[in-house]
């Protein structure tokens, strides 16, 4: 085996190598050791170290290597030959290392429920003890990069990681919704509790990232989480519930299962009248679940102040079995109590249907629930302008007698409501 005169090693820019061991042990007391910027070399001669030398040119001779005189015994002057190893040490600072974790569940404090999930990020490390980096972490390789960093301590990072993520957002109830404002908090936080574990192996942890924390979609469980969210997305941005979704795709159904027995209109009458309790007359989607009934069970009284739909008139006191019952507004589906006469939730004024009570659009012509037929427009008494009953000779206000609705001077058919004759100008 030749003697060894010039010891270096000159890295790839490629390359990521913490840690390089010199192939060739066989060297003289007189080998040129070149150290480079940003290295640090060691000398291990029969397991111990023999000297660290930084960047420059160094001889290695028993000047400065008085260790190599108690081991080897060597004499001044000559190329004697002595076998070391020589561990050239890279401190420069790589801030492009990936981290990963897998699945880690918490019950999500916006969802209410367990979620799946998964983080990634960057983090940087800087040699600060070459000496306990060398004899912890290294050992019998003949080099050490970033993939056999990630690879050897990956068990300890990503437990450490886990428990750090899961407790942060539990002791701060941070939500999924949320966790993207703070990811800063979260990298700060990881980093602090990350130090000393990598100060134990000589290495600094100078910047720790986490770039993402998001919902595993690799389990079906996350799959399913996945897909719930956005269908609430839809929902919320679309303005109508699970129920009503649920409506419609029944009647979608039907209307599907008739047309392939070729009764496609059968199918769309019946899907209209399992549809009649969704949508409103005014075309608002309007849940008409538990809807107030009036009255005994083969009793539909009208209910006290009540005015035809239409007319704009609110419905005070109306009541059932002295219980005050909960209706759904017909401008923004929202229940509210059927003793208001607006709905509280959009203001929408509550036009009740005089057999069933629901409310129903203000220009509704029959109930969206159980199809009452409304008065359209109600006259006006000739004497004090009082709201006419249908079909009644006279007023229920001031008893005044209703006459036929014609012109005295020409005969011509009058309106209930006018004072005067829109053909001759002849007064009532």
């Amino acid at each position: 085996m030749a003697i060894i005169d010039l010891v270096r090693w000159a890295p790839q820019e490629s390359e990521t190598v913490y840690a390089y061991r010199y192939p060739e042990t066989n060297l003289s007391t007189y080998t040129q050791l070149i150290v480079q910027e940003s290295q640090e070399a060691i000398l291990f001669s029969k397991g111990q170290i023999a000297g660290k030398f930084g960047p420059g040119k160094h001889t290695l001779n028993t000047e400065n290597l008085p260790i190599l005189r108690s081991l080897y015994g060597l004499p001044f002057g000559g190329k004697n030959p002595f076998t070391a190893e020589v561990w050239f040490i890279n401190k420069l600072q790589p801030y492009n290392i990936d981290w990963s974790i897998d699945r880690m569940d918490i019950h999500d404090a916006d969802y209410n429920t367990g979620i799946p999930l998964v983080a990634s990020g960057r983090y940087g490390l800087k040699i600060t003890d070459a000496e306990k980096f060398l004899i912890k972490i290294v050992g019998t390789k003949n080099s050490f990069d970033q993939n056999d960093l990630t690879d050897q301590f990956f068990g300890e990072f990503s437990t450490k990681t886990k428990s750090t993520v899961l407790q942060f957002m539990i002791n701060n109830r941070i939500g999924l919704k949320q966790i993207s404002a703070h990811l800063d908090s979260i990298s700060e936080h990881l980093k602090t509790v990350m130090l000393p574990f990598w100060e134990n192996l000589g290495l600094e942890l100078t910047k720790f990232y986490v770039t993402s924390i998001e919902v595993d979609s690799s389990t079906e469980s996350g799959k399913r989480v996945l897909d719930a969210i956005s269908r609430q997305s839809a929902q919320s941005i679309g303005g109508y519930t699970w129920q009503q979704e649920q409506a419609f795709g029944v009647a979608n159904n039907a209307i599907d299962g008739f047309s392939n027995n070729n009764s496609g209109i059968l199918g769309a009458v019946m899907a209209t009248s399992m549809m009649g309790n969704v949508v409103g007359a005014g075309g608002v989607i309007q849940p008409q679940y538990n809807q107030p009934s009036f009255g005994g069970a083969n009793q539909n009284p009208q209910p006290n102040n009540f005015q035809p739909a239409g007319q704009n008139q609110p419905v005070n006191n109306l009541q059932a079995a002295n219980q005050v019952k909960e209706v759904f507004c017909s401008n923004c589906s929202k229940q509210f109590p059927c003793t208001h006469s607006f709905c509280p939730h959009c203001g929408d004024s509550y036009d009740a249907c005089p057999k069933c009570g629901t409310d129903n659009d203000k220009n509704a012509k029959r109930c969206v629930s159980c199809g009452t037929g409304f008065q359209s427009e109600a006259a006006l008494c000739m004497n004090c302008n009082n709201p006419l009953a249908l079909n009644s000779s006279f007023c229920g206000n001031c008893g005044q007698q209703q006459g036929e609705n014609k012109c005295s001077r020409c005969q011509n058919s009058l309106n209930p409501n006018v004072k005067f004759c829109p053909k001759c100008g002849q007064k009532r």
